[in-house]
């Protein structure tokens, strides 16, 4: 689902809890809303909105880790796919055709990382995407060294592969997100519970209102950026392809 619609999601729940309190409000006997009723209320509605704190607290710095994480990844496999080609080029010229497809192949991936879009995503984790790799990693080992220097690049080179590619791997599997999306259910239900509470024991006019509503706007907008850090490849907020961008551009030379 769209980050965005998410959050406009959120906010209907937690603002619409908050009208709906204050509709509620002028409905209700007089004692329902005495100062012994209002205190237990509060009391209860306080043990809720520190277990709320607390749950988006975690769920900001668990997305804020995943987009780290990601992103820190990316860096380091352009830094390993600019040393796999200076490795192949000190190898000699038998690796020119190697060092092409695998510019072509890394352009491809920086294209379908910088488009955000969750279909050319799923393009990187395909058979096709697979096979290519795989590809690759079988003409470097078809090579025949003609001297130590050449098994010694060799070497470094199957290693430098076995690298890139785990690193890959890892970088898919944490782009679709570590955040239950039944522990963001739960977080929302509590939010509309304490929204619901404020209108509660609030004078509904145009200030309250006001209030409320740049309340809720906050509130949601908290949870959109949980979703867009938790999922770092593809929205708003997405990792830096300037590190790969820069790689490719040395990449051949």
């Amino acid at each position: 689902m769209n980050h965005l619609m998410i959050a406009l999601i959120v906010f209907i729940c937690v603002f619409g809890s908050a009208l709906l309190g204050l509709y509620v409000r002028e409905h209700l006997p007089a004692h329902h809303l005495n100062d012994e009723s209002v205190s237990v209320v509060k009391l209860a509605t306080g043990l809720i909105a520190t277990m709320a704190a607390l749950v988006l607290g975690l769920l900001i710095s668990s997305a804020k880790s995943t987009f780290d994480t990601t992103n820190a990844e990316l860096v380091q496999n352009a830094a390993m796919v600019i040393q796999l080609d200076r490795v192949l080029a000190r190898y000699g010229p038998q690796t020119q055709e190697i060092r092409a497809l695998l510019k072509a192949s890394y352009a491809g991936a920086v294209d379908i990382i910088a488009s955000g879009d969750d279909t050319q995503l799923a393009r990187l984790n395909s058979a096709e995407a697979i096979n290519r790799s795989e590809g690759l990693q079988r003409k470097v080992q078809e090579l025949v060294p003609g001297n130590d220097v050449q098994q010694a690049a060799k070497a470094h080179a199957l290693q430098i592969v076995d690298t890139v590619f785990a690193a890959r791997w890892l970088t898919l599997l944490q782009a679709n997100g570590s955040i239950p999306f039944t522990l963001l259910v739960v977080l929302v239900i509590w939010l509309s519970i304490i929204f619901g509470t404020f209108g509660l024991f609030a004078t509904r006019n145009g200030t309250v209102i006001a209030a409320l509503m740049m309340c809720a706007l906050s509130t949601s907008g908290a949870i959109f950026l949980i979703e867009e850090l938790n999922r770092p490849l593809d929205g708003l907020v997405g990792v830096s392809v300037a590190p790969m961008r820069d790689t490719l551009s040395r990449m051949g030379q």
